[in-house]
């Protein structure tokens, strides 16, 4: 995964003013939600570059440490700046799966649900989706579905579209809200399948809207 940081922007760092270390806030790319507080020193800051995933130092044991190492709930770096005085990291991740090792979505409680949040919720759908493949639990649905192929994921969202169709011109508006998740889910594995996501789906239409009516 390609991490977006500017080497000038980075050069300011100033690890002496910590002894080492410097802390480095992680914020949800998508829903701007503060995921947790940890520690970087430089060694632990070129493991997060060359990575691509997010890499603390720990200073109860004294070493690195990969975010997720052990849970799979790894924090996928798209960014990383440094504040104005070179004593802060700010890097922005998307979660795949909870952050904090209490279950919740960050180290400080659930996001409350708002406007935003509930578009990110897209993302951190993603990214159970990503562990349900990867991990492929023999009672998972999504890992199911995936190993059935893309003519399996193909059909399924054909079906869930004549559904939304369906419910449209006769049934209740509960019932399309229900059929258009399911159409929204199963398309979000069939773009997985090639390697695609929502993210491309909405730059597409973004260039669409830019061209003009």
């Amino acid at each position: 995964m390609a991490v977006t940081s500017d080497p000038t922007n980075l050069s300011r760092l100033d690890f002496k003013k910590g002894d080492g270390l410097l802390p480095a806030i992680i914020q949800d790319a998508d829903t701007g939600a503060v995921l947790m507080l940890g520690y970087m020193n430089a060694a632990a800051l070129q493991a997060t570059q060359a990575r691509g995933r997010v890499v603390f130092f720990s200073r109860s044991r004294q070493t690195l440490w990969e975010k997720g190492e052990t849970s799979g709930h790894t924090l996928n770096v798209e960014a990383i700046r440094a504040d104005c005085d070179g004593d802060t990291l700010l890097i922005t991740a998307r979660p795949l799966g909870p952050t904090c090792h209490e279950g919740t979505v960050t180290c400080f409680g659930d996001v409350p649900v708002t406007g935003a949040t509930r578009l990110g919720f897209l993302a951190q759908l993603a990214g159970i989706i990503e562990q349900r493949i990867m991990a492929a639990p023999e009672d998972s649905y999504t890992a199911k579905l995936f190993a059935g192929g893309p003519h399996r994921m193909a059909q399924k969202v054909g079906e869930e579209g004549v559904e939304v169709a369906l419910a449209a011109v006769g049934q209740s508006d509960e019932r399309l809200l229900s059929e258009s998740a399911d159409l929204l889910f199963h398309l979000m594995v069939l773009l997985r399948s090639r390697n695609l996501n929502l993210d491309e789906v909405v730059s597409e239409l973004a260039a669409r809207h830019a061209k003009g009516p």
